[in-house]
């Protein structure tokens, strides 16, 4: 067998994690050794992770790493592997992150769909509630589009709601955007996702540290959570309730020295509770999307982003531009504007129409508006 497939096999045995690998590695070597290794010179290993209790190695493990091995099934599967576009990159590879290695208890192997990105990139992880409103899913949208169009790399989980948007945020600024897994490489998960899941794919990368076949198992949303803060430079949080899995992902970025940052809201609001109690504690509160720029690049100025929006303010007339104004990333109905500008609707309709055409702005929900960047 070859080097990478030892090392598709000890990444592929069953409950034996990164810590476990690693301690299987700093025993004897490379995962070949581990493979050529005796009952009696693994039994070792319990001896020694007693010693050291970092780690615990059991029997069991002993038992699965044994019976594992069957070297026609290892090269069998990691031909598959190969054959259906899936790439495997451990620690021992340069194409490994580099961000990645720097973090607590990091993953031994991921599992790719698509590329990884550049590694001098900067990057974002963008995190929140599953169960958002249209205001986050919004604000996730035009933070993400707008992060991206600056070539910030957009990282998430693929789940429902937040990330999803910041997803496709990202795609929609034809920018580069990775989705972490908390399954195998293979499965996509929520399936509703899978068009994401394929998008993704085309100019970022699906990763995981778990191989095909894996299930989406409760317990391993917390351990890829590690990854997403990992890859990144800093975490935004949009919309999280007081207890809220996205502060999972603030916890490990705390960890690994990533800048926090949290989108304020109401003290009325559940899922602003999370983000609010962040802010307390030290997160940056972002109101807009220079807010992380400027710490991610130097002399951050006027952007193409910027650039773009003064153009289009330039180009509305009086009545397009009060309109415009009035109309933010959260939902307004057709109905609030007119009061608001005091513009009958029947003509606000039909500047409404003329704004949507222009790319300015669009319907979140029939009748309600929101401003598109």
């Amino acid at each position: 067998m070859t080097r990478q497939e030892y090392n598709y096999w000890i990444s592929n045995i069953t409950n034996i994690g990164p810590k476990k690998i690693e301690l299987l590695l700093d025993i004897f070597g490379n995962a070949e050794e581990v493979f050529k290794a005796s009952r009696n010179a693994l039994g070792n290993v319990i001896a020694k992770a007693k010693m050291d209790r970092t780690v615990r190695f059991m029997k069991s493990d002993l038992d699965n790493i044994i019976q594992s091995k069957d070297k026609e099934k290892i090269s069998k599967n990691y031909g598959r592997l190969l054959e259906r576009g899936i790439q495997f990159i451990t620690k021992e590879d340069k194409e490994y992150p580099d961000k990645l290695r720097e973090i607590y208890n990091p993953p031994f192997a991921l599992f790719v769909k698509g590329r990884l990105p550049d590694k001098a990139r900067k990057a974002i992880a963008i995190v929140g509630a599953r169960e958002c409103t249209p205001y986050g899913k919004e604000t996730t949208r035009y933070m993400s589009k707008a992060l991206a169009s600056e070539g910030v790399i957009i990282l998430s989980g693929m789940a429902r709601g937040i990330d999803s948007y910041a997803h496709m945020g990202a795609l929609e600024a034809s920018g580069i955007t990775c989705a972490v897994l908390g399954c195998g490489i293979d499965i996509c998960y929520p399936k509703e996702n899978i068009n994401l899941y394929m998008e993704i794919q085309d100019e970022g990368a699906i990763i995981s540290e778990y191989g095909p076949g894996v299930q989406p198992y409760a317990g391993n949303f917390p351990m890829r959570n590690r990854i997403i803060s990992g890859l990144s430079d800093g975490v935004l949080v949009i919309e999280a309730k007081e207890k809220s899995g996205s502060l999972i992902t603030v916890d490990m970025g705390l960890d690994q020295g990533k800048e926090i940052y949290a989108l304020p809201g109401r003290i009325s609001d559940r899922l602003s509770s999370g983000c609010n109690n962040l802010i307390k504690m030290g997160a940056k509160p972002v109101t807009s999307p220079q807010d992380i720029l400027e710490d991610l690049f130097i002399n951050y100025k006027n952007t193409p982003q910027n650039r773009k929006e003064n153009g289009l303010h330039m180009s509305l007339n009086s009545k397009e531009k009060q309109v415009y104004d009035l109309i933010g990333i959260e939902p307004m109905h057709m109905e609030f504007i007119s009061c608001q500008t005091e513009q009958p609707l029947d003509e606000l309709m039909e500047i409404l129409l003329r704004l949507e055409l222009a790319g300015a702005i669009t319907q979140s929900m029939k009748n309600y508006y929101v401003r598109k960047l």
